[in-house]
């Protein structure tokens, strides 16, 4: 039957989905927000025949009533539930087959995460390499942050005058003298 087919890969799909955006998350159980991440990234919510609702609906109908999670079972079964929806034109076995697949196929994505701006202005005000004066000492050539060397003057105790630019020349020239 479908539901043995690929069951393996279906729980490693699950594992992925379940532990997305939680730190936390075991992988054993998925709670509603990445059940509908999973029907979303895996294009099960398509906008004409299951949509945003009937997920949340059928994540509903198959958790326990006192739970907030879903198990694999569950998982297995609410994705019985929505095949049929999905494709109406298939046999409930091919319907089911071909939700496997896609849950199979999907990844978690990244959308809407924020990229830094280099536009403009912004972009002139981040280049370290542009910086002028004391801002220019707090950076190296690369780019990257001295620390508390490129923000304060740490006095050297070598024993000359901080403005002696022939330090460690001293001992030569006594050699010399002699």
């Amino acid at each position: 039957m479908a539901e043995n087919l690929n069951s393996e890969s279906l729980l490693d799909a699950f594992s992925r989905f379940a532990v997305h955006g939680d730190t936390m998350a075991s992988g054993k159980e998925m709670n509603g927000k990445n059940w509908a991440k999973l029907c979303k990234d895996c294009k099960i919510m398509d906008g004409k025949n299951v949509n945003g609702t009937d997920v949340d609906i059928v994540f509903s109908k198959v958790k326990q009533k006192s739970s907030r999670v879903i198990t694999f079972n569950e998982f297995l079964q609410a994705l019985q539930e929505l095949a049929p929806k999905r494709f109406k034109g298939k046999s409930h076995e091919e319907a089911i087959t071909a939700i496997y697949q896609l849950v199979e196929a999907g990844e978690p994505g990244k959308f809407g995460v924020t990229k830094p701006v280099k536009a403009g202005a912004v972009g002139r005000l981040t280049d370290t390499s542009l910086y002028t004066g004391s801002h220019k000492e707090r950076f190296d050539e690369s780019g990257r942050g001295r620390g508390r060397e490129g923000r304060e003057d740490i006095a050297k105790d070598s024993g000359y005058v901080s403005s002696y630019k022939n330090e460690g020349t001293y001992d030569a020239k006594m050699r010399d003298e002699k």
